[in-house]
């Protein structure tokens, strides 16, 4: 138990920094952790609560730059593909979700005139919401799906970075009481973890925030792309794994 717990508060400090600066990766990352230790279920519930504590602290830190107009209109659009999977009754699968998780990527590098999307008009911010949020409660992230409709915008990056931090604050939530199930199977050793993990990245969070006010708008949308990629390709590669029986 030490030493999972020691694997996930490193996971979580070192992720929510690159979180805080990018305003997105770092979920992926700790996901692939989590996974790694815990049921698919479990894992997606245990980074919800912990994803909770790392963008609200990123929300809270640079909350005079959210644009709560933008978030109002994304909730919307959580809420239906709320409903849509409740429905459903989905349920996850490891192998779905890492390739589900591998190919979102590819929408970071769609050309803008292909693909205009821009979450300050609110019919694409309910659309943000929906597939978004969809995503994030499907196979637990949702960081590059958020991302298209964010890095075509006008608003700058401190902007982007904490009305993306606050949305995914609410998605989270809205994770972690859709597996609510799960949430409250989950044993005293995984809530342990959750509450060892808050510190953590709280720190990482604040660390990344100001790196983020070192950070050009232009060196922001250039790196956002080449590390989610990286990532999509690891679980790309895990998710073909685990199909094929590797």
């Amino acid at each position: 138990m030490v030493l999972i717990s020691s694997i996930v508060a490193v996971a979580v400090f070192l992720t929510s920094t690159l979180s805080g600066v990018l305003g997105m990766a770092g979920g992926l990352l700790l996901l692939a952790t989590l996974l790694a230790l815990l049921p698919v279920a479990t894992a997606i519930a245990v980074q919800g609560a912990i994803q909770i504590v790392a963008n609200g602290s990123r929300a809270w830190f640079s909350r005079e730059h959210i644009d709560w107009r933008v978030l109002g209109f994304i909730c919307i659009g959580l809420a239906g593909a709320a409903v849509v999977l409740f429905i459903l009754r989905y349920t996850p699968d490891l192998a779905a979700v890492c390739i589900a998780i591998g190919l979102m990527p590819i929408l970071v590098w769609i050309p803008k005139h292909w693909l205009a999307l821009d979450a300050s008009k609110p019919v694409h911010a309910v659309l943000c919401g929906f597939l978004g949020g969809g995503l994030n409660l499907a196979v637990g992230v949702s960081g590059p799906a958020v991302d298209i409709f964010f890095i075509r915008t006008q608003m700058d990056r401190r902007r982007i970075v904490a009305t993306k931090a606050a949305t995914q604050v609410i998605s989270h939530a809205a994770k972690v009481v859709f597996y609510g199930a799960v949430a409250t199977a989950m044993g005293t050793g995984d809530w342990i973890l959750v509450l060892i993990a808050a510190p953590f990245a709280v720190a990482g969070t604040n660390l990344g925030y100001h790196i983020l006010q070192r950070l050009s708008d232009e060196g922001f949308h250039k790196w956002t792309r080449w590390i989610v990629t990286a990532i999509g390709i690891f679980y790309m590669a895990r998710g073909l794994s685990l199909l094929l029986g590797a």
